[in-house]
């Protein structure tokens, strides 16, 4: 049997021409961008429900559930329609950056991090502390943390930065005459990664009447994501946390630090993800060691 494949192997090896080297590294490029375009977009997880849903259709047939096969049937039927509707804003991302090669591509945030855990840590605490001081002078402000889902696109609305966490820098950027205080700040693996990004509102009718734009905004993005939003209110210097489309409000200095390391870090509901969740466990490892 070895040696069958290795002799098709060599005769497909000699009918291989440059043509066809030319024919497989564009398909391995087209297939390298979209898996990259995926990785910085939330298709990836509608591709997964995809899945999920073809898994679905095949227990049906297994099991001759005939509603819900005609069902899925029907769906299936029209898979390129559906395909396009769903995916339409990504599809369109696509085209646009294939189109002008953007160079903003290049400069998301790298595995370079010599310390994460003390720089994420650290990135917690300044926002924390900045929150403070924006509550007392009622600066209003919109602090987006990326957990799982990929907030490629929502970044591309804003200003790629990929700068440290500082007070200083979130104070310039939330700063009212500053150009890009009316967006929000997305923060990725304990830095700044993009500024002035344009989130979008929630279109739930039973938020309360006093809550302005950007508690809609972030309340809209939980709604659509994993992230853990931080809104300080400009009206009344109150600081909010939204998650999973619930808003929590009136958070102080220290209970914002600790809920955040508790989301962040530690994971809500014990359901971190995976880097965060392992840089935690080395710390408290590292604790036990001292001790």
């Amino acid at each position: 049997m070895e040696q069958t494949f290795l002799s098709q192997l060599l005769a497909t090896l000699k009918t291989f021409t440059f043509k066809d080297f030319i024919d497989v590294t564009i398909i391995a490029l087209l297939l390298f961008y979209l898996l990259r375009l995926f990785r910085q977009s939330r298709v990836g997880q509608l591709i997964k429900g995809f899945l999920i849903l073809l898994a679905v259709y095949g227990v049906s047939y297994l099991f001759q559930l005939t509603m819900l096969k005609y069902i899925l049937n029907s769906i299936f039927t029209y898979w390129a329609i559906i395909f396009i509707v769903v995916f339409q804003p990504e599809l369109r991302l696509g085209l646009e950056r294939l189109g002008r090669s953007n160079k903003r591509l290049r400069s998301f945030v790298s595995s370079t991090v010599q310390n994460p855990e003390d720089q994420i840590y650290r990135a917690l605490s300044d926002v924390a502390d900045t929150c403070a001081v924006f509550s007392k002078s009622k600066t209003g402000a919109l602090i987006v943390f990326e957990r799982e889902t990929p907030l490629g696109e929502i970044a591309d609305s804003g200003t790629v930065l990929n700068s440290d966490v500082s007070p200083a820098l979130l104070g310039n950027i939330f700063f009212n005459k500053a150009p890009l205080h009316d967006g929000a700040c997305i923060i990725r693996e304990g830095k700044i990664h993009a500024a002035g990004c344009i989130l979008p509102l929630s279109d739930n009718l039973n938020i309360s009447q006093d809550l302005g734009t950007r508690h809609r905004a972030a309340i809209g993005m939980s709604e659509v994501s994993d992230a853990v939003v931080v809104v300080v209110s400009e009206e009344t210097g109150s600081i909010s946390v939204a998650l999973n489309g619930m808003l929590t409000r009136d958070f102080k200095r220290d209970d914002l630090y600790n809920r955040l390391v508790e989301l962040i870090i530690v994971g809500d509901n014990n359901n971190a993800s995976g880097m965060f969740a392992t840089l935690f466990n080395k710390r408290k490892e590292k604790k036990n060691e001292k001790e």
